[in-house]
Order: C-alpha cells, then structure tokens, then sequence
C-alpha cells in the first residue's frame, strides 16, 4: 500500500512542479533549470549522505550513480526541453510510454513477469495515446511562434528521449534494491550526486546560478518545485521502486496526464470532450495493467 501511494504522490508532486519549471524555460535552458534544481535538492537532502558507507554499498552507488546521469541528468533535461517545446499535457501523456517500456524492462533484465491482461492494458494505452497526439491544435514554443503539431512529430523527439532515460534510470535503481539495503532518501541522493557531476561536466563547470537572478516570488516557486518535483518526487518515487515491480511502479507514477487536466487550462491548452474521453480511456488502461 506504501508504493501505490508513494507513487500517486509523486504522480501529482511532479504534475504541479512541471507547471513551474515550465514558465522558467522562456529565460533559461532546460540544462540549466536542471542542474540548479539538482544542486538544490542535494543540498536539501545532504544529510542523507552523510550517513552512506562508501566501503559497504560501492556496487550499488556505482549503479545509482549511473542511474543519476541518466534518469535525472539526461531524463530530466529533456523533460524541461518537452515542457517548453509541446506544453506539459502532452509531454505528459507521452511520458505514459513508459509503463510499456518499464514493464517489458523488467521482465526481461530483472525477471518480473508480466500478465496477458497487462497487455491488453498496453494496447489501450498506445491506442489512447496516439489519438490523444492526433488532437488537432496549435502549440507554443520557445521562440512565441504557433505551429500544427500534425506536421512537426519531431518535436516529439524530447519527451520520448526523456522516456527512454527515465526508465532505464528506474530499472538501475530498481536492481540496486533488490541487491541491497539502501534507503529510499539514501538512493535519492546518490542519484542526484550522479546527475550534478554529469552536467557541469557537460556545462564546462560552468554553473548559470541564475535562481539569484529571479524576484522574491519566482524564487519561492522555483524553490516550492524543486521541493515537490525533485526532493519529494524522486524520494516517493524511489519508495515505489523498492516496494513495487517495476511496471506496475510506473503505470502508477504515470498517471500524471490525467492529473494534468486540472492545470491544462493555465497554459495553452483547452480542455475538449474529446481529450476528456481518450485521457480517461488511457488512464483505464494503465489501470488494468496493475490489476
């Protein structure tokens, strides 16, 4: 019962800290929103670090090291990219990929099988969401200009990289607790440690502190996101990685585009019958997958 609610808990920590890192990605690169949040929430969480033995679990920190570099380093930089390209509904929605992948990860590396009416589930979340993609409707994008999205399925290139990542960054962590006693606040934060050393390599150790830079107000919702999309988030999300097989952690964190319904309407986004049917459609889906 833990992970099912960890998992909605993330689920909507995350939905709402999206709201907020998107409206900073019209002045900042995603890399850069990246890497101060991260920077951010270790600090936050540095006690939790204190307290590894290095000696004891140095297979595991590798692994949640790596799992860092990938699913919050390179996941979490294409997110914020998806976020300002298509908006956070459809980035969403595309990130309810990765229940398919996670499922068929974890039956195949990690020996987690996986039910036939698992996938019927899968079949009707793909279906959903390639309806869902066929909404027509017009985007905004970073440079303020509209675009059909029927014409540009490259844009989709982002979230689908920050899919790919993110699973394989689950699948990690997932491995690392079931061959190990590590905490959920201990794993967060080595994960975290794997993605900052990445980007400022990647940055040139050059850091654009620019949460400095933003008013009283922006600071205290960027602050507020980092907390609830980075801390919170990735800790609940790393209980559920303990306490759940890999797929079925995943469908639950994913219901994120049925959560997004409630925010749609402070972006772009206009909320259609026909959204409404096929989100709900999707959402019955991956609940068939966990039942």
């Amino acid at each position: 019962m833990i992970g099912i609610i960890s998992a909605f808990g993330a689920a909507i920590s995350w939905t709402y800290a999206c709201f907020i890192w998107r409206s900073h990605t019209v002045k900042y690169q995603s890399i850069d929103i990246n890497l101060v949040k991260n920077i951010i929430a270790f600090l936050i969480f540095l006690p939790a670090f204190i307290n590894i033995s290095f000696s004891d679990y140095l297979k595991s920190i590798l692994t949640l090291l790596l799992s860092g570099v990938i699913g919050i380093g390179l996941g979490d930089t294409f997110y914020i990219k998806s976020l300002q390209v298509i908006g956070t509904r459809r980035t969403l929605s595309i990130e309810s990929l990765s229940p398919i992948l996670a499922a068929l990860s974890g039956e195949i590396f990690i020996n987690e099988n996986l039910a036939l009416k698992s996938y019927v589930g899968i079949i009707i979340v793909s279906t959903s969401l390639f309806i869902l993609l066929r909404q027509r409707s017009n985007l905004i994008v970073h440079n303020l200009s509209t675009i059909k999205e029927q014409n540009n399925y490259k844009i989709y290139i982002f979230p689908l990289l920050s899919v790919l990542c993110a699973v394989l960054g689950g699948l990690l962590s997932r491995m690392v607790f079931l061959e190990s006693d590590l905490s959920p606040f201990q794993t967060t934060e080595i994960r975290l440690l794997g993605a900052i050393i990445f980007l400022i390599i990647i940055k040139k150790f050059r850091v654009n502190f620019f949460f400095k830079k933003l008013d009283n107000k922006d600071k205290k919702d960027f602050l507020l996101s980092i907390f609830l999309g980075t801390n919170l988030g990735i800790l609940l999300q790393q209980i559920v990685f303990k306490t759940l097989p890999l797929g079925i952690g995943w469908t639950l964190l994913s219901t994120s585009p049925v959560i997004s319904l409630f925010f749609a309407t402070k972006e772009e986004e206009k909320i259609t019958k026909g959204i409404i049917l096929f989100t709900t459609l999707l959402f019955s889906g991956l609940c068939l997958i966990i039942l």
